[in-house]
């Protein structure tokens, strides 16, 4: 007998595949939205809710996701959702360049200078990098991906490929959680020093967060540029990391459900009180503002984790051999 949980699992994805046929495409492609920036926030959740890494330049992984998506589709013919894995890839790459030398810093020291590197590639963007990226114009005329021969055009046929990455996202984020890499994050999160004299390379495992986190966000990016199909720097300023660090420290570090939760407040809820456009980030921003008062872990933080602490340290201390857990 299937139990509460897969029972609840099972009714969300048959409410997913029904809703497009109850929304007209506007509603539709605000789902869309929602879903992509649940990705994204997903992605980041790695960096900033279990590794506790003040990062505010995610946008940059983003950007060179949907870049190497747009190059390769319409200038060498590759199909756009072939592309996926190796946008994916190489801001994976990028990440670890430009991790590497800065995974030693904390806090606010760290959040400046992730600000630093969106700025450096939106600016690189800007001024058309070996002649590839369009300038400040970006490129056109990316074509749209093909599924199975079908090619998708409208708001519901990206509704079904962008939620369906988005469960897909949320399975590999709640395996990764509950994962021996996970919870040495987690411990790296809470102190990252009692972590290290237990054994654990904190600056190891620090910088696969960053890399898993722009590997996900990257490969977002190629499914952004194809929903588009044109993209510009414009759409990878600092403000859209802003937005995805409010997601995940307003649904709560950590917490996949508390990231549905943001995304849903921060994407879908101005665009319900759109008619109040003149008072709506009024309001917003005071209930932002109140919230981060009086409920600072978040609207559904992740529930206390129960462990044997020495087991836990063992295993921690252990899981790769020599130090790497």
């Amino acid at each position: 007998m299937m139990n509460m949980r897969t029972l609840l699992l099972f009714a969300v994805c048959l409410l997913l595949l029904a809703l497009p046929q109850f929304l007209n495409p506007y509603w539709t492609d605000v789902f869309n939205n929602i879903g992509l920036y649940t990705v994204l926030a997903l992605s980041l959740n790695i960096i900033l809710g279990h590794a506790g890494l003040f990062h505010m330049g995610h946008a940059a992984f983003y950007a060179v996701g949907a870049y190497t998506t747009a190059i390769l589709n319409t200038q060498f013919g590759v199909p756009v959702l072939y592309t996926m894995p190796l946008a994916g890839l190489l801001a994976a790459v990028f990440a670890m360049v430009v991790a590497r030398p800065i995974i030693h810093l904390r806090g606010d020291y760290l959040l400046i200078v992730t600000i630093g590197i969106v700025e450096i590639v939106r600016i690189a963007l800007v001024n058309d990098v070996f002649g590839l990226t369009g300038g400040a114009n970006g490129i056109f005329g990316i074509a749209r991906p093909m599924v199975f021969g079908f090619k998708l055009k409208k708001p519901e046929h990206f509704f079904y490929l962008i939620w369906g990455f988005c469960l897909l996202t949320i399975f590999f984020m709640h395996r990764l959680e509950n994962s021996r890499f996970g919870r040495a994050l987690n411990f790296i999160k809470e102190d990252d020093v009692a972590a290290e004299g237990s054994g654990i390379d904190t600056a190891y495992y620090k910088l696969i967060a960053f890399v898993l986190g722009a590997f996900w966000a990257g490969m977002t990016g190629t499914i952004y540029a194809a929903k588009m199909t044109i993209i510009s720097p414009e759409a990878f300023s600092f403000w859209e990391s802003v937005v995805l660090f409010t997601i995940v420290i307003l649904g709560g570090m950590g917490s996949i459900r508390g990231v549905l939760v943001g995304s849903f407040l921060i994407i879908g809820l101005p665009e319900i009180f759109r008619d109040l456009a003149e008072w709506r980030m009024l309001v917003f921003g005071l209930a932002m503002m109140l919230m981060m008062i009086f409920r600072t872990q978040g609207l559904i933080p992740p529930p206390p984790r129960k462990y044997d602490v020495l087991a836990y340290l063992k295993e921690a201390a252990g899981a790769v051999g020599g130090g790497r857990a």
